[in-house]
């Protein structure tokens, strides 16, 4: 399964944050013990292992999360372009996805600027969409008018999707 990209990974876990004190702890404290020893040369080797194993991590999530930012700015920015190009349009924030079918999904949205919650289908798209998944439509004024109460349920067709980005 595939990993959500609208939500942004996390760098620093508290497993992660207990291993690196516990290691810079354990590497201040070698300098007290005795030197020589052969118990001392083994811990110190462990704790550059260990120390090793952990810059690593820490490498590894820091450049996950520094492509997440690069991908997800991009999109942002071709979220804004398609606003400047097209007439009128408005943001929904995906909450959930409800029902996945072959033909579409059943989800639940966010109206940005009205704040109002209502389920939607939307129509089978290239990608997949992801709960915290912004996107950016062109709203059908056959179901939204002014002045008119909400559709129980809004139908979102795949050429009125615009963009997406994820939730910051």
């Amino acid at each position: 399964m595939n990993a959500n990209p609208a939500l942004k990974p996390k760098v620093a876990t508290p497993l992660l944050i207990v291993a690196s004190a516990a290691t810079i702890l354990f590497a201040a404290v070698m300098p007290t013990l005795r030197p020589g020893s052969i118990l001392l040369q083994w811990m110190l080797l462990a704790v550059a292992l260990a120390g090793s194993v952990i810059i690593l991590f820490w490498v590894h999530r820091v450049h996950r999360q520094r492509g997440w930012q690069a991908s997800a700015d991009s999109r942002w920015n071709a979220l804004e372009r398609a606003k400047r190009d097209h007439g009128t349009t408005t943001e929904i924030t995906v909450l959930s996805v409800d029902g996945l079918q072959p033909t579409g999904s059943w989800i639940t949205i966010k109206w940005n600027h009205f704040d109002h919650v209502q389920p939607a289908w939307i129509e089978a798209l290239s990608e997949p969409i992801w709960p915290g998944s912004v996107l950016l439509i062109s709203p059908d004024p056959a179901q939204v008018r002014p002045g008119s109460p909400w559709p129980a349920s809004y139908h979102i067709t795949a050429d009125r999707l615009l963009a997406w980005a994820p939730l910051v």
